[in-house]
């Protein structure tokens, strides 16, 4: 017993020898610190008057029109929505692909209730479609919506298994199987 105790408190007295260093002691020096940058002279600001936005229109783009209640290209919906096949919401349910601003994730949609829609979600998914929880179909309409009920895209049949739209932020979405 009286080996293993020496042995023991041998053990400890190595671990801790070990925890005491002078390697450190170096960073104390003042002489080891980065010294500070001077400063380097910075190239003239130029500064001009911007056009009168009320009076010349030319020197500004054309506004896109916008519905504030979509947050989307309403042009652009308009268009989709003229031309859009019909649906019917049994042909969504499933697993779709997803392009989204130019990424790429997976969609699964079913007919369980959840709110005034279905229950639906994403996976691999960035940004608004990252929170997709519901969805449903409004006449020619596909409307994805978050957790909370707020719409995230609106799409329109284009072709069989293929949906287009955009985003509330106004970037294209499309899925297709």
């Amino acid at each position: 017993m009286r080996i293993s105790l020496a042995v023991g408190a041998l053990s400890v007295a190595l671990m801790l020898a070990g925890c005491a260093s002078d390697r450190m002691d170096a960073a104390d020096d003042l002489a080891a610190r980065p010294q500070p940058l001077e400063a380097q002279p910075v190239a003239p600001v130029e500064s001009n008057s911007l056009p009168d936005p009320t009076t010349d229109t030319a020197a500004f783009p054309q506004k896109p029109v916008v519905d504030p209640a979509l947050g989307q290209n309403a042009a652009t919906n308009d268009a989709a929505a003229a031309t859009a096949l019909d649906v019917k919401k049994e042909q969504m349910v499933g697993g779709w692909k997803v392009n989204a601003g130019g990424s790429n994730c997976d969609m699964f949609l079913t007919l369980t209730n959840l709110g005034s829609g279905s229950r639906g979600g994403t996976k691999g998914c960035a940004g608004e479609l990252s929170v997709m929880g519901s969805w449903e179909v409004t006449g020619k309409q596909v409307v994805l919506k978050d957790r909370n009920g707020n719409t995230l895209a609106r799409l329109y049949k284009s072709a069989e298994n293929r949906f287009d739209g955009s985003l509330s932020s106004g970037q294209p979405v499309s899925l297709s199987r």
